[in-house]
């Protein structure tokens, strides 16, 4: 096994940014794809140096990324199960770890669970781009069986792609990503829906025209990948519900104060809100 082989499992945004990062710090890539014409075009965008469809190609690799979309890291085929070397370190992407690692923790003695916090709403082939992980989380996940040298390689891996290293437990990294990057999701999609829907053809017409940077940043998640989101949801229901409920109690404080003409609670709670945003941006 080469120690500077590195297999990837699927050549989207994920896996073709990291393809493209990878091959800068000297690695050899190899892309496993689902479809020729992906496995074509990835080797043109430079994703991999070496693509196929067929799964033998990762057979020499000594790490090996799962990037694939939810549903199929939950329920992965069987011809990859077969195809991953014995000795090869996994790993995955998935923005939901409990499920994963249940299903892969008698799969693949080496699988750690891992999450870089990076992404665009660009999805499919084209959106690989360089840099994506830099300065950004990478969480890891790992349970009790967790190989601890396998752990040690994605962290090496994480911080050489510029990411920035956090290990913590399965279920509560998917209570805080349901809360930081699932719950925005469904919001962001309601406000769109709220005003295409809450809107006659004139009302709508003038949101359009006049709606700007405000609006933009509020629904940029709610506007990307909609098999992302339901397989979100699906696999990280529990805590998504309980965000979701967590944000209507605060929707109803607000409307309350609203309704009431409480404007100096609302400033306060506004002034409140001013000083928290900080705390969640200072690590990017």
């Amino acid at each position: 096994m080469e120690f500077n082989r590195i297999g990837i499992v699927g050549l989207g945004l994920i896996g073709g940014s990291i393809g493209l990062d990878l091959q800068r710090l000297g690695y050899e890539v190899y892309g496993l794809t689902n479809r020729d014409q992906t496995a074509i075009r990835a080797k043109e965008r430079g994703l991999a140096q070496f693509t196929s469809t067929n799964p033998n190609i990762i057979a020499d690799c000594s790490i090996i990324i799962l990037a694939l979309p939810l549903p199929q890291l939950i329920n992965p085929p069987q011809e990859l199960i077969d195809a991953l070397p014995q000795n090869a370190v996994i790993t995955d992407v998935g923005s939901v770890k409990t499920p994963v690692i249940k299903a892969w923790q008698n799969l693949h003695p080496r699988f750690v669970g891992s999450h870089p916090m990076a992404g665009t709403i660009e999805q499919g082939v084209e959106a690989g781009r360089r840099d994506l992980f830099k300065n950004h989380p990478w969480i890891s996940t790992p349970y009790n069986a967790t190989d601890k040298d396998a752990l040690k390689s994605i962290n090496e891996l994480a911080i050489n792609l510029g990411s920035n290293w956090i290990t913590t437990d399965p279920e509560l990294h998917d209570q805080a990503v349901a809360l930081i990057s699932h719950l925005p999701v469904f919001i962001s999609a309601a406000l769109i829906q709220t005003v295409k829907n809450g809107s006659n053809n004139t009302l709508l017409k003038l949101t359009k025209a006049i709606a700007s940077s405000g609006f933009a940043d509020t629904t940029r998640v709610g506007g990307g990948n909609p098999q992302l989101g339901v397989a979100m949801a699906s696999s990280n229901t529990s805590a998504i519900l309980n965000a979701l409920n967590s944000y209507r109690s605060e929707i109803d404080k607000l409307e309350v104060m609203i309704k009431e003409n409480q404007w100096e609670q609302l400033k306060q709670e506004l002034k409140e809100t001013q000083s928290n945003r900080p705390d969640f941006l200072n690590q990017k």
